[in-house]
């Protein structure tokens, strides 16, 4: 592991070192064959943001999503979207992330999905992504920016990586008209690894790289019901051997209460978006 402290943060915060046997034990417990998973058997725990799958189609389709594609998914975690994008609309994906232990795990979890030939894993930064210029014809990220303090860099390299007339497109939290937000949160358990701006300095910022605007929504609306249904699904017994708490730990429960807090408390908001470069 790299010696960098934050990369050392970002790998103790998100990794677990038993996560993928973890994993597989789950899935065994939830009646699921692991020599022979379907992208919807790991929806539960690989799809990592908020609406989950409904989510990433969602984005797909603001994007314009086509057969063929070569798509890089910056932050893209164990890899449930580009498995998504791979197996429903015939994309090739390659999946970057910061996390050693997921792109470890999401190699094996694609192989076990028979998704080897479409999606890749590359452990890396993306503030340095290991790509020529114009590798890509879309650049997606999920969740993935809130750990990342150098925004300018981000976009630049996002900018740099897409060949002209590709896009960008993102499903992002941001902050909301009131500080600070209450930790702790999935993606950090306090402010030190949390890196929020607004809307309209991500629109600004994504301007002043050189992107196109194409699509611009705040869903902010349905991801607090999304977090609602949760926390009141956790108020029943039932055992549940599949999802998020399977990444999240013993906290997941105060930290889908806080997201609710943040959404309805205006801390945060989430948006999605499409920008184009031209």
């Amino acid at each position: 592991m790299s010696a960098d402290p934050y990369v050392q943060s970002v790998n103790a915060h998100y990794g677990r070192g038993d996560l993928g046997g973890v994993i597989l034990e789950s899935l065994r417990a939830a009646g699921k064959e692991v020599d022979a998973l379907t992208p919807d058997d790991l929806a539960l725990v690989d799809q990592f943001h908020i609406r989950g799958k409904e989510a990433t189609l969602e984005l797909a389709r603001l994007a314009g999503v086509e057969r063929g594609m070569r798509v890089l998914d910056v932050g893209g975690g164990l890899g449930g979207p580009a498995r998504t994008l791979a197996s429903e609309l015939g994309c090739r994906v390659t999946v970057l992330d910061l996390t050693e232990e997921y792109c470890r795990v999401g190699e094996d979890l694609t192989a076990r999905a028979g998704l080897r030939d479409q999606v890749v894993f590359r452990h890396g930064d993306a503030l340095h992504m290991p790509f020529p210029g114009g590798s890509f014809d879309l650049v997606w990220t999920q969740h993935s920016s809130m750990n990342i303090e150098d925004k300018e860099r981000l976009y630049r390299e996002s900018h740099r990586v897409l060949r002209v007339g590709g896009r960008l497109a993102l499903h992002e939290i941001m902050a909301g008209s009131r500080a600070p937000i209450h930790f702790p949160v999935p993606w950090a358990r306090d402010p030190s690894m949390s890196f929020l701006r607004s809307p309209v300095a991500v629109r600004a910022l994504l301007t002043a790289t050189g992107f196109e605007e194409l699509a611009w929504v705040d869903v902010s609306a349905p991801s607090l019901e999304w977090f609602r249904q949760r926390v009141a699904a956790q108020a029943t017994p039932a055992v549940r051997p599949l999802g998020l708490h399977v990444l999240l730990g013993a906290d997941f429960g105060l930290m889908f209460k806080n997201q609710v807090r943040n959404l309805e408390e205006d801390r945060i908001a989430v948006i999605q978006g499409v920008w184009g470069r031209p």
